[in-house]
């Protein structure tokens, strides 16, 4: 039978101690800004550390670090305090007449180039419900819907979806993107596996586009010459520029970047490089009348 811990014992005193003993490296430091005598604050820190059956600090005389279950236990008070913060700041809304809350999570290509203008004629429609709008990698989106902490993702198709549900939303095209001076750079257009003679930029791990393009290669029998990897389209024209590699990327974000930076875009032939976007909410739960309203409002607008 595995330890599980008794919320009834830890309370936001406590984690609020230890969250400030943590940042300052000192117990009476963390005590005094918790308004805590020194003998009760390190009482407490002792209980917590029991309840959790896990040594949290390591005391030493130039102060206290965090072991590695301290880190862990950090990371998790600091969501709990963002949580209880959320929770004030919706409640505080309602009471001012917003009157809803959408927490909408999306890819690059999305944000770029089809929802701007629907979340803009939606809060036109809708004035007291806002919007908040986080661009993050379809996994990550995926993983936010089925928690809970989105209400509403869109993705590339492709990434893993399961207990979701799921509809199309829209359509991007995606393009490799090279130097002027690559030996590429003078075609009109080109299939994936012509580039996989040459070096690419690619994004981290956990990315819908990195994946494709890994499947590609894969299909074709040739390894995917991954020079460096970064975490955004921005980063990837930066090296791409410098000509580190190629990129592949949606041309829906890249292309004012390759105005700005001299860069070129070139269409791929593959079928795959017509890519959908997919909108996705999490399946079994009622959503708010908010989160419905806006639903309705970008299956109403969406490009097909």
């Amino acid at each position: 039978m595995g330890f599980a811990i008794n919320p009834a014992r830890v309370d936001f005193v406590t984690l609020r101690l230890f969250r400030a003993v943590a940042e300052s490296g000192s117990i009476s430091q963390g005590a005094e800004a918790c308004n805590l005598a020194v003998s009760a604050a390190s009482r407490r820190l002792t209980d917590f550390e029991a309840t959790t059956g896990a040594r949290l600090l390591e005391r030493t005389s130039r102060g206290v670090t965090l072991t590695a279950a301290g880190h862990v236990a950090m990371q998790h008070a600091v969501r709990l305090f963002q949580g209880f913060e959320l929770f004030g700041s919706e409640i505080r809304e309602f009471s001012r007449g917003i009157r809803g809350h959408v927490r909408l999570w999306a890819n690059m290509s999305a944000l770029t180039e089809f929802l701007p203008e629907l979340i803009h004629s939606f809060l036109e429609k809708y004035p007291r419900i806002r919007v908040e709008v986080e661009e993050q990698l379809s996994g990550d989106t995926v993983r936010a819907v089925s928690d809970g902490i989105a209400d509403i993702g869109i993705v590339a198709d492709g990434t893993g979806t399961s207990g979701l549900h799921v509809e199309p939303f829209a359509t991007d095209r995606l393009v490799v993107v090279c130097a002027r001076n690559h030996p590429l750079a003078r075609r009109r257009s080109l299939s994936f596996r012509e580039c996989l003679d040459h070096d690419i930029v690619g994004l981290n791990q956990g990315s819908s586009l990195l994946d494709r393009i890994s499947r590609a290669a894969e299909e074709a029998g040739q390894p995917l010459r991954v020079r460096i990897q970064v975490r955004s389209f921005d980063a990837m024209c930066q090296m791409i520029r410098v000509n580190l590699g190629l990129g592949v990327m949606p041309l829906a974000v890249c292309r004012s970047r390759v105005a700005a930076l001299r860069l070129k875009a070139i269409p791929l032939t593959d079928a795959w490089a017509e890519r959908g976007l997919l909108l996705v909410t999490k399946s079994g739960v009622e959503p708010t009348a908010a989160t419905a309203s806006f639903l309705s409002h970008l299956r109403a607008g969406s490009k097909r």
